[in-house]
């Protein structure tokens, strides 16, 4: 049985280097055959718009929108914070088209049970 990862990502596009590699762990992760899901929330839901995404790159660590891309594509568990959202101008209509389900702490908090380890950037 294959492992699960959780990546809980709170960075956004204050600090696109932590952001990206968050979401470059959690794509790695993926590729390697592990079950992965990632939860952004606080300013890291900032960075779903695909305005930021699209411009957003960490040093050295590639695109945003590219590892964004990866994880849907690869299946990810993608989950936002509705409330975090919402605070920074993004509906849940916007996370659902962006490929996220709009998800409550308790979302989350059942999520990290579910993981064999979980990483936080």
């Amino acid at each position: 049985m294959p492992k699960r990862l959780l990546v809980h990502v709170i960075t956004g596009v204050e600090n696109p280097t932590r952001a990206s590699l968050g979401l470059l762990v959690a794509r790695s992760a993926l590729e390697d055959g592990y079950d992965v899901d990632v939860f952004v929330a606080g300013d890291g839901v900032s960075m779903l718009r695909p305005s930021s995404a699209e411009q957003m790159q960490g040093v050295g660590l590639g695109l945003v929108a590219d590892h964004l891309d990866a994880l849907k594509k690869g299946n990810a568990g993608l989950y936002a914070s509705g409330l975090s959202a919402k605070a920074r101008g993004l509906e849940g209509e916007e996370l659902i088209e962006l490929g996220f389900k709009p998800s409550t702490p308790n979302v989350l908090v059942d999520l990290v049970f579910k993981a064999d380890r979980t990483l936080i950037y």
